[in-house]
């Protein structure tokens, strides 16, 4: 089966949490599975920008990205986080391969047309998977970075969750996985929902019973699924261990998101 693992909060920040992320990744790697890897690296970002004198601004979960912005989450993303989780892997003897959506011309993006404007916030344009199916042929995991080159030869910050989608879009992914650090989706009685039908996402961003981050999670949850994606699931970065049993047992954590 072909996998995309959206790794991000939690599983990125606590170290626990990230070895059993990495762990989960590399037993569904060594059991013939193919598995791309996108992270985020948001509250990463926000401490280097804090460090370094900048506030972070967000509207509707997106991060508000001026041009130093950009910069400095190019070297956050493709750099820092990127090469640690390529690490991570590493150490549990699975090799991969840190890559930028810019690298290979991968991930083509167009700015995103936003009101406020967001500055330097993307959306993805094109794709071309061929560089993701090459490091599969070598048995390699690749790990991407949520930054992707536009036409006019700026990098653009693209939420995580979207190029997520993108990806498992781009490779056809049967699974669509977002590690996350919160339990699933919330209902409007607060308990978490185990079925997900993308026809309800709407009513509940209207009703702000979903927000903030969540919005950007579950319109890429809908875009893959709309697209041919086969499962997606929201996922506790906490439960990343049932990961390798996903297409065979029946798995009760996380929200599981459905076209009807």
């Amino acid at each position: 089966m072909k996998y995309v693992i959206k790794l991000g909060g939690a599983g990125l920040e606590n170290p626990t949490l990230l070895q059993g992320c990495v762990r989960a990744i590399a037993d569904l790697a060594r059991d013939g599975n193919q598995v791309a890897v996108v992270h985020g690296g948001g509250m990463q970002l926000t401490r280097t920008l804090a460090d370094l004198g900048k506030q972070s601004q967000f509207v509707n979960g997106l991060r508000v990205t001026d041009k130093e912005t950009r910069d400095v989450a190019l070297m956050v993303f493709a750099g820092r986080v990127n090469k640690s989780l390529v690490a991570a892997l590493g150490a549990v003897g699975q090799p991969a391969m840190g890559v930028s959506g810019g690298d290979g011309l991968m991930f083509r993006a167009r700015k995103k047309r936003t009101d406020p404007d967001l500055g330097f916030v993307g959306e993805i344009a094109a794709t071309d998977p061929r560089w993701i199916e090459s490091i599969w042929a070598l048995g390699g995991v690749p790990v991407i970075c949520s930054m992707a080159l536009g036409f006019d030869g700026e990098y653009y910050n693209i939420n995580a969750d979207e190029m997520a989608s993108a990806c498992a879009t781009a490779c056809r992914a049967d699974a669509l996985v977002f590690l996350t650090d919160v339990p699933g989706v919330r209902g409007s009685n607060g308990e978490v929902m185990r079925w997900l039908s993308i026809d309800q996402i709407a009513e509940m961003a209207k009703s702000a019973v979903i927000s903030g981050g969540m919005l950007p999670k579950l319109s890429a949850c809908r875009e893959a699924l709309l697209r041919g994606v086969k499962r997606v699931r929201i996922l506790p970065a906490e439960a990343a261990h049932v990961l390798p049993d996903f297409s065979s047992s029946r798995i009760a954590e996380g929200t599981e998101v459905m076209v009807a």
